[in-house]
């Protein structure tokens, strides 16, 4: 079936599933070996790698934040554009946002390695605990000028139709990344600096996979030479921006909730904060797979009139995602134990009631949260960024700050809790933003001219 037909033409139930399961699919298998860094870690290293890893993965994820901005902020402009008959504007699109997240990936890069130590030291760490922090984050600071664009390739691929090709992706990258990082430290015993160079690596070879039909030009998008401009720019940086905040800004949050752990609990502390991190890294991807999925069909739409069949597509994606964040809230309430048990081999009896506690009340989280991660993707895949961003800093910064000071009396607790409160608040204001925007999002449909 190809890529108009698809969009267009498929009912809009079976489009979801044809879209969605394969998507969810590659992105919980591109977030098993995030899953896996963890278990192998904790499993082979010790509790001190653990924390280690915990402390530097906010600092790893915004070192992929900068692709992330430009891979999703492109990849909005080139599907509306696909819908409105403009190829050649699609294709510089791509053309330019590759050339970026290249960029990107050698500067940011070259920053992170130089800064990690200064990094780690202001998050309280010493002695071994830093040091292998800092190894940790030198790895993947070395290896982004290639790692960071194979997530923006994912979304290239869908948009191509390539949804199955993109789900085979992510399998074979957490395959390759899995089974590497076992092979450092299970077989060949080497430190933490290994665990990350697997990952690495596995990127690395799908990145390359990725890009090759691209530049052989057996697909829609084509690589051209490059036409920069500053609405070209602007687009890019307004459409992705939303996720570049919420990448960045929860990781602040993270690292200013690191720090608390620190000193309210030490290296136990943040190490049950990174359960958490794990659990919801599971769950997440499956999110953004099932709703993400669907943007490519829902940005095409849009450039070609085709607005009910947008609110469709998207009442199938909010129907899903209430659904996943039922079962996320149930499993994590009713096994906490067993879902500590993965990371904290060596945990004490002490340790484990922390984590089993935290747990519980992290579960929570998904009664709400699914709301919010809703009206963004679907205000973010036609291009109201706006509001999209609005929704995104107040989830992943500045409700989070500010339950951090209204939950500071119960201590431990209150960080715990904050997860939920957050999820209430941004269900709120997510809920205000969709009435708000409604008036636009409810117009009938009004054919598009393609350009010549």
């Amino acid at each position: 079936m190809n890529q108009q037909t698809m969009f267009l033409q498929t009912p809009p139930a079976k489009l979801f599933f044809m879209a969605a399961i394969p998507g969810a699919i590659g992105m919980l298998a591109s977030a098993l070996y995030q899953l896996a860094d963890g278990i192998l870690v904790g499993q082979f290293l010790d509790g001190t790698a653990f924390a280690a890893l915990n402390l530097a993965m906010p600092f790893v994820i915004i070192n992929f934040a900068l692709a992330d901005l430009i891979g999703v902020g492109s990849s909005v402009p080139i599907s509306i554009a696909l819908g409105q008959g403009r190829d050649k504007q699609a294709n510089n699109y791509f053309t330019c946002a590759c050339l970026m997240i290249f960029t990107a990936g050698i500067l940011v890069g070259a920053g992170m390695f130089l800064a990690s130590p200064g990094l780690i030291a202001l998050m309280g760490a010493e002695g071994r605990f830093a040091e292998l922090a800092v190894q940790y984050l030198r790895v993947y600071a070395l290896c982004s000028p290639v790692t960071t664009i194979v997530f923006a390739t994912d979304n290239y691929l869908r948009i191509c139709g390539q949804i199955k090709g993109s789900m085979y992706l992510n399998i074979l990258m957490s395959v390759l990344s899995a089974g590497l990082e076992f092979l450092f430290l299970g077989v060949f015993h080497w430190g933490i600096w290994a665990a990350a160079l697997g990952t690495c690596l596995g990127m690395m070879v799908c990145a390359v996979i990725a890009l090759a039909p691209f530049a052989l030009g057996r697909m829609k998008l084509r690589f051209c030479h490059p036409r920069f401009s500053l609405d070209l720019v602007r687009r890019i940086v307004s459409c992705g921006l939303p996720t570049f905040l919420n990448n960045v800004a929860g990781r602040i949050t993270s690292i200013l909730m690191n720090m608390l752990l620190v000193r309210l609990g030490g290296e136990m502390a943040v190490s049950v904060y990174g359960v958490l991190m794990y659990a919801d890294g599971f769950i997440q991807p499956i999110l953004y797979g099932t709703c993400d999925s669907l943007q490519p069909a829902v940005g095409y739409n849009w450039g070609a009139g085709r607005f009910g069949r947008c609110r469709a597509i998207e009442k199938c994606c909010m129907r899903a995602a209430m659904v996943l964040n039922a079962a996320a809230l149930v499993v994590i309430a009713l096994f906490p134990e067993q879902i500590a048990g993965l990371f904290l081999a060596d945990a004490d009896t002490a340790g484990m009631a922390m984590a089993a506690g935290a747990l519980r009340l992290f579960s929570l989280t998904y009664l709400t949260r699914w709301f919010s991660f809703w009206v963004q993707s679907y205000l973010l895949a036609v291009e109201k960024a706006v509001p999209a961003t609005i929704i995104s800093i107040s989830t992943a910064l500045i409700f989070p700050v500010l339950l951090l000071a209204a939950l500071w009396p119960l201590g431990l607790t209150g960080i715990w809790l904050n997860f939920a409160g957050t999820a209430v608040l941004a269900g709120i204001l997510a809920a205000i933003l969709l009435r708000r925007e409604w008036p636009d999002l409810s117009r009938t449909d009004a054919p598009v001219q393609a350009d010549p």
